[in-house]
């Protein structure tokens, strides 16, 4: 029987967070995948985007972090966001240890997973992928968000809407340039959170089938 819904115990400090599993028939992988900071794991693009990675033969855990479980809107810090997002992963290996483990997050969820991967590194982690690296606040252009991403030992890819306020092309391209593990793909005409201006007539469905469809290509490349 396979697990659908499911709480992980993170720290007797912390407590349990919400997780839910989507599982693909066949599959070659599994991510855990963080959500972003202002909504949880039952966003619509978050479960969009698991439906379409099962699509793909890639087996996703979707969790909560601790202040989303709280109902709080403060983030947390990135101390127990981190513990967090270990804790899953673990959990994640655990309960399917022959599959290829990817952590992954949008926004807020990525970046937290990349800077649990600067600090911590098991050999079941082949690799981390962010729908949308907030690299700076909008508006506010910055590369002080990129100091840990040199130390990060597991391939990276970055998926990015050409129009994301967060993280404009130029200055990701400058941050990840030097980063021999690091690949970026660009979709034309999509913002943050991945939505598309009209002209390019792409729907929040398509957008996401598009999100999976690079991760599973880039996944099979690690791990083929």
């Amino acid at each position: 029987m396979q697990l659908l819904n499911t709480t992980i115990f993170i720290s007797e400090e912390i407590g349990s967070v919400s997780a839910e599993w989507t599982h693909a028939q066949s599959p070659i992988a599994q991510i855990i995948l963080g959500h972003g900071a202002g909504a949880g794991m039952h966003h619509p693009f978050m479960q969009a985007l698991a439906q379409a990675l099962k699509d793909n033969n890639i087996t996703s855990l979707r969790y909560q972090f601790p202040y989303m479980e709280a109902g709080k809107n403060m983030p947390d810090r990135p101390k127990k966001a981190t513990k967090t997002i270990m804790e899953v992963a673990n959990a994640a290996h655990q309960a399917f240890p022959s599959l290829p483990l990817f952590m992954a997050g949008k926004s807020f969820g990525g970046r937290m997973s990349s800077l649990l991967a600067a600090e911590w590194s098991e050999d079941f982690i082949k690799g981390l992928i962010f729908y949308g690296f907030p690299l700076h606040p909008p508006g506010k252009p910055s590369k002080d968000r990129a100091a840990h991403l040199s130390n990060i030992k597991v391939p990276m890819l970055y998926l990015q809407g050409t129009r994301d306020k967060l993280a404009t092309p130029e200055l990701l391209d400058e941050v990840t340039k030097p980063l021999k593990l690091a690949e970026v793909k660009y979709f034309e005409g999509a913002d943050h959170s991945f939505t598309y201006l009209k002209k390019y007539g792409v729907s929040k469905e398509a957008s996401t089938d598009l999100l999976a469809e690079a991760s599973a290509h880039w996944i099979k490349s690690r791990i083929d």
